[in-house]
């Protein structure tokens, strides 16, 4: 029999006096697949076992003295074990969530057993003799299903089991956003029983850099094993009665966690990659000294590791644009030529340069310059996959008016008679958003100074060169790095505007929100509910350098921002609800300042990444910070067990298996966001036809409503927490 790499060299550590998390661990890094192998055979060090009981034994007793709980909580709150009760079964025959460790050479039996706890299912091990090694049934390391925890917070752990050895305890893996998956430590000694008896054990308090936790049962005598209906409850904050939270204040607000590294890169660029990965561009990083010594930079961020790759970057595409590709690829356009003057007479320059990343290489290629220099131009992905790029300033330091059209099929930019032209200038990262039929709504966000004469909002027809005015807008002139998103779900055609100021003029920012429905012959903006005011401020002041991110549970995530031009930074975050048109205010505030040059963006476990920012005095935050909503403390994840196919064509059904009811799926576009400006951020809803645990998803027939290109598929569980998200590619 073959089974999955052990936690043997944790192990080997733990059991020869080595700190915990010096051996390295046998398997992949976080996040990886685990392959099947035959277990190592080579001489570990070890402990006699009476060393072994007797070490584990002055381990628990002084952790059990005031942790160990003989009774569970009176009153429950959410389980946060993914298939605690085992009675999902993947491919392998093994619970879903669970996998088969350990090492040595005693024989050994893994089974599923009927003789369960409750339902019909229960995991068995039996071990021949007593001999160095030992088998456990452990959660998988994977963000899917391994529960989420909270530094500083303490959780109580607990099993159903019957044991025919006193070789049995109860063993716990934290993952380090730093280190990776590391040893933590045995928290219980399991007495002989022949019936199912309940183990609840208080973790010792989480440290910290975790993020997250696995836990089983390890057998390392000659006997048997069952376990059975796991449950993991987080009793920081208990809240007598509840059945939904017991994470205390974040089950409402949520929680931050500062990573403890830095960037590597000025972070000026963020691109969430369909492998996972975060590109962070930072070019020369608004640093003359940098752009004087042509030092340009470039990071991939691996979240599943900590660990960043440096990219040689080949030109200055600080305050580029950029779009991801249908193909998965970004395309990054433009960027700095040259600094102001040293007496401000002339200003930034763009440069028309190209460039393609490629996630499978982690490089850049050249592809042919632009028509124009551009920086600061937006970019919009077409429904044909095509890009077009709007907006900026041109390699003179004017407002850069041509029309630039990215062909994708020739993976070129045509030429000024090639694309239709109607010679207006659009401002600086206009945020123009692909509407339902092909037109672009520019909806007034943009970057430095006044919005553009007229309404301040407009449709443009690229087709047939035409520029509808649209009114409604307030305050149209303070709209500065205010940030617009397109209201989950795309289907609904409504886009959401908030905050802004003015860095020429310099008031304070506002809190102004503006709704539109592009449904409607002749959309109108209305005012929306004010932005919730943070800490110290006014009743009238917001903020500018908005984050806004769309989450898997429908709702919209802001957060950051400053009251002034570089300076005075906001500590406030909210969650507006589309269905309610209504902000939720309170919620848990990034403790880094988060101003100009600052972005946040979903990751594909559903928590929230920030990243920047930079004062007027020219300094750099590189620090990074990580936002857990709500959703992740209120119960374990949905699981997608299965999806036959990851290419979805347009007007298709297509078939997914989960672990228990769902509300809700759909497909969210991965982030491509500079400077408040992130126009092609989407949630497309995917209608579900439901047969049991079998779900068909019915993709919209309509391109421009979902662009060809990655997305990241989230399910919703009834307990409103989000699946980590499964790539699917569209079109």
């Amino acid at each position: 029999m073959t089974t999955r790499p052990s936690h043997a060299a944790h192990d080997t550590a733990r059991f020869s006096g080595a700190a915990p998390g010096t051996a390295g661990h046998s398997g992949p890094p976080f996040g990886t697949a685990r392959h099947f192998g035959p277990e190592r055979s080579t001489p570990r060090p070890w402990l006699s076992r009476r060393n072994r009981r007797d070490l584990g034994i002055t381990l628990v007793l002084s952790l059990l003295i005031v942790l160990f709980l003989p009774t569970p909580p009176a009153a429950a709150g959410a389980n946060l074990v993914a298939n605690g009760g085992l009675e999902a079964v993947g491919a392998d025959g093994f619970p879903v969530c669970w996998e088969r460790s350990g090492w040595g050479d005693s024989p050994y039996t893994f089974d599923v057993t009927t003789q369960a706890h409750t339902g019909t299912k229960a995991m068995q091990i039996t071990l021949a003799q007593t001999t160095p090694g030992d088998r456990k049934a452990m959660m998988l390391e994977n963000p899917s299903c391994a529960p989420n925890v909270t530094p500083g917070h303490q959780y109580d752990l607990s099993a159903w089991y019957t044991t025919t050895t006193p070789n049995t305890v109860m063993t716990v893996f934290r993952h380090d956003v730093a280190q990776g998956w590391v040893y933590w430590t045995d928290l219980a000694t399991m007495p002989i029983t022949t019936t199912y008896q309940q183990q609840t054990v208080r973790t010792p308090v989480v440290p910290p850099g975790t993020d997250q936790i696995v836990w089983g049962v390890t057998i390392y005598g000659a006997g048997t094993l069952r376990t059975d209906d796991y449950r993991m409850e987080d009793v920081t904050q208990p809240s007598p009665g509840t059945t939904a939270c017991t994470a205390g204040a974040a089950c409402t607000k949520g929680a931050w966690q500062v990573m403890p590294f830095d960037t590597p890169v000025r972070a000026i660029h963020a691109v969430v990659l369909h492998n996972g990965d975060v590109l962070l561009v930072a070019g020369s990083g608004n640093n003359l000294d940098d752009f004087a010594a042509g030092t340009f930079k470039t990071a991939v961020y691996k979240p599943s590791t900590g660990t960043f790759v440096n990219v040689p970057t080949p030109a200055d595409l600080f305050c580029a644009g950029h779009v991801q590709l249908a193909d998965g690829r970004v395309l990054v356009m433009g960027g700095n030529k040259d600094y102001p003057s040293a007496d401000g007479t002339v200003g930034y320059k763009g440069m028309p340069d190209s460039f393609i990343f490629d996630p499978a290489t982690t490089s850049y290629s050249r592809v042919n310059d632009m028509t124009a220099g551009s920086w600061y131009p937006s970019a919009t992905i077409l429904g044909n996959g095509d890009v077009i790029s709007l907006g900026g300033l041109n390699e003179n330091s004017s407002g850069m008016v041509a029309t630039q059209y990215f062909d994708a099929s020739q993976e070129r930019w045509l030429g000024l008679n090639e694309a239709n032209q109607t010679w207006s200038f659009w401002g600086l990262y206009p945020s123009m958003i692909l509407m339902q039929d092909g037109r672009l709504f520019y909806t007034g966000s943009h970057v430095f100074g006044n919005g553009l004469p007229g309404t301040g909002a407009s449709i443009y027809n690229y087709d047939a060169n035409t520029i509808t005015p649209v009114p409604g807008l307030q305050r149209k002139d303070e709209r500065d790095q205010s940030m617009s998103v397109l209201l989950p779900p795309a289907q609904d055609q409504r886009v959401l505007t908030l905050g802004g100021g003015n860095i020429d003029t310099n008031p304070d920012a506002n809190r102004l929100t503006d709704l539109i429905d592009l449904k409607q012959a002749a959309p109108v903006y209305t005012a929306g509910p004010l932005l919730p005011t943070g800490a110290g401020q006014t009743p009238s002041q917001g903020k500018m350098y908005v984050s806004a991110v769309l989450l898997p549970d429908g709702k919209v995530f802001e957060t950051g921002g400053a009251l002034h031009n570089r300076a005075d930074p906001v500590y406030e975050a909210s969650m507006f609800d589309p269905v309610t048109n209504t902000f939720t205010a309170g919620l848990a505030t990034d403790p880094v300042p988060r101003g100009y040059h600052s972005s946040a963006f979903l990751l594909p476990d559903g928590r929230v990444m920030a990243v920047g920012n930079n004062p007027g005095d020219g300094s750099f935050d590189t620090r990074v910070s990580v936002y857990s909503p709500p959703y992740l403390f209120k119960g374990a994840r949905p699981q997608i067990l299965s999806m036959p196919d990851n290419t979805w064509a347009y007007g298709s059904s297509n078939t997914i298996t989960v672990d228990g009811p769902i509300v809700k799926a759909e497909l969210i576009r991965p982030a491509a966001v500079t400077h408040s400006s992130d126009p092609n951020q989407r949630f497309v809803d995917l209608p579900m036809t439901v047969t049991g645990t079998t779900i068909d998803l019915n993709v919209t027939s309509n391109p421009n409503l979902a662009p060809p290109g990655w997305y990241m598929l989230f399910v919703v569980g009834a307990n409103g927490v989000p699946s980590v998200a499964k790539w699917v590619k569209v079109g």
